[in-house]
This record gives structure tokens, sequence and C-alpha cells, in this order.
């Protein structure tokens, strides 16, 4: 079965409510599960729960903050680091507020451990704050506690859905490639490797398909992950590092840019030079799994959403940028930026 037909069939299973557990065998969830509570075991917990890093970042910029909102696991929270300077909704928030020249408000709902199925809860919270844009990272912690692919993909489709009917532009960044983790033995390390990718691939169809873009983190946790895995691996040799989480976010804050106008719309054609280009999306989905940054984004053909096989959505590889010096509001400085903001005109530009 091919990658892309593989996607196809655990997206439609989750539409159908089925729990697409041939397309794995039953075999490979038992081993997986062993392997896995063996693998937690080793890994561990920091005692310390990650930083808050909710607050706004952007100091001395005008205009009314664009509101950011950061759902899913520990990669979405910066499990493992010390300074909320270094998590990932910090330098989401510092990156866009570059590239906006206007601050930008984070709130950090995701959570240590957090599954797929939790999503339903976040996004209740994330809507109290009604967000500008909402970024996602969920899907290890559901192939690491054998969560049926079915299943974590309908969850993530019904918050993606939810937060697109109430207005909000969504970016998913799709579950890593665990193949890399240490304490994953082989051979279920390539088991946990295909599971991984084909999870991520299924999330780029329902992702799109409900109105999101995704961006691959696939070999975030791959190439250069396994290539020095002492720099942008953890301590607990699972999580990122200060510099893995920066690597992750440099990936995802181009498509977070592109989701709120920021980029100019000579940059949105897709490049075939570059391997760019529009096609269907199980097809974009197969292909992005293999390379980190890239993103799937609805598409159109004369006119047309839909082809003769599904969804027309355009493949990007965005360029990443170098990300820029957190800089974050004190609270009284946030309280005091709030009041002048309800005093005086917004200024012109930027996100409507």
């Amino acid at each position: 079965m091919s990658k892309a037909s593989a996607a196809r069939r655990l997206a439609a299973a989750a539409a159908l409510g089925g729990g697409g557990l041939g397309l794995l065998g039953g075999s490979f969830y038992g081993l997986l599960r062993a392997q896995a509570k063996f693998a937690r075991h080793v890994i561990g917990r920091h005692d310390t729960p990650p930083p808050n890093s909710s607050g706004v970042y952007g100091r001395g910029l005008a205009g009314h903050a664009i509101r950011l909102s950061v759902l899913g696991d520990s990669a979405a929270c910066g499990y493992g680091m010390a300074d909320a300077d270094e998590t990932t909704g910090a330098l989401l928030a510092a990156g866009l507020a570059e590239l906006a020249q206007r601050p930008v408000r984070v709130v950090v709902d995701a959570a240590v451990g957090a599954e797929s199925k939790d999503l339903d809860a976040q996004t209740d919270r994330a809507l109290t704050t009604e967000p500008d844009v909402v970024a996602i990272i969920v899907g290890a912690n559901d192939v690491t506690h054998t969560v049926r692919p079915s299943q974590s993909v309908r969850y993530l489709e019904q918050a993606v859905r939810r937060l697109r009917d109430a207005g909000c532009a969504v970016v998913v960044g799709t579950c890593p490639d665990l193949g890399t983790v240490r304490p994953i033995s082989p051979p279920l390390r390539q088991v946990a490797r295909l599971w991984s990718r084909r999870l991520a691939a299924a999330q780029t169809i329902v992702v799109v398909e409900a109105g999101g873009r995704s961006v691959s983190l696939g070999s975030i946790l791959g190439p250069e992950f396994d290539a020095a895995p002492a720099e942008l691996f953890g301590l607990d040799r699972f999580h990122p590092s200060a510099a893995g989480y920066e690597s992750l976010a440099s990936a995802m804050l181009p498509t977070l840019a592109a989701a709120l106008g920021l980029v100019p719309e000579a940059q949105e054609a897709p490049q075939s030079y570059r391997g760019e280009g529009v096609m269907p999306v199980a097809y974009a989905a197969a292909e992005a799994v293999g390379a980190a940054g890239t993103e799937v984004a609805p598409a159109e053909v004369d006119g047309r959403r839909r082809g003769p096989r599904g969804l027309w959505v355009a493949l990007r590889h965005r360029r990443r940028r170098p990300l820029p010096a957190v800089d974050r509001l004190e609270e009284e400085q946030e309280a005091a930026r709030e009041s002048d903001h309800e005093s005086e005109p917004e200024t012109a530009g930027g996100l409507s």
C-alpha cells in the first residue's frame, strides 16, 4: 500500500468512525504498547513543569495585539525548558511580532502528556480568548500510548473545524517522526517511524479538509535530530532541547505568518523549481511527511476546490528565517499598553 493510500484510509476511517486497525495490524499495537511502556520508564519525567510563556511579545510595537493560541502536547508547551523565552509559544509569538510589526498576545493551553482527545477541552479554553490564529502540535503521545490513528485524526479534525467555524486561522504541526527517539530500540523504532509518519499524513489530510494548514514536523525529530542528538534532544532523549524548540518554531512560523496574511501575495504561488505545486491532498500529505517545514494548504484549480482525486492543495517549502530575540512585556507594562490601546486609534495596516 502506498503512503498516499494509507493516509487516505486513515482519514476515511476517521470520517466514518471506523477503527482503521487493519491498516497496521493488531500485533503492531501489542508490540508497540510493550515497547512504549519501557521507553516511558527510561525517559521518565521532569519534576518541574514547563514555564508559562503566555503573555504579550513585541515591546514598543504599535497597534492591537495579534491573538495567538497554542494547543497540543509537551512540544507545544516547551516541556524540559527552564526559561519561558525558550519555549514554542514564546518563539512563535516573538517571530510573529517581528514579521507583523505588531505586539502578539499568546495564550498557551497545551499540556504535558496531552493526546489528540484532549484538544476538545483545550479548544474550549482557547475560544474564550478569541484568537486570530491557533498553532497546534499533537500526535506523539497518541503513538506512544497506542491510540488508534483513526481516533487521533478524528479528534484533531473536530478541533480544527470548531476553530475555523469561529473564524480562527489554524496551523497544525503534524506528528514528528518518532523513529529517531533513542529510548525506543529497534526493531520497534522502525514501527514507531511507520506509525508516526502515517499518522502525520492522515493529520495533513483532515486538517486541510477542515480548512486549516499543516506543517510537517517529521524531520524535526528526524535527520536534524538524528545528526545531532546531543544538541537538539533534551536530557530525556525524547523532548527537544532549546535548539530543538527553535528549529520547531522556525519551521512553523512562515506558515503562521501566511495564515495571517503577512506574506506578500507574490510568495503565495507555489514555485515548481522548488518542488512545490498544486496536487491532490493525499499525494501532498505523503510528500510532506519526509520534509520538515513543508506546508499543505487548500487551493483551487479552475475555480474548483476538488478534482477527480479529492481536495486540491498547494504544497510549499516556505523559506525559514532566523528567529528574533524574545521580547516579552511585564504584567504592568502589558496593562499600561492595553489602556493605551483603548484610548488611541488602531495603527493602520496589518491583520484586520
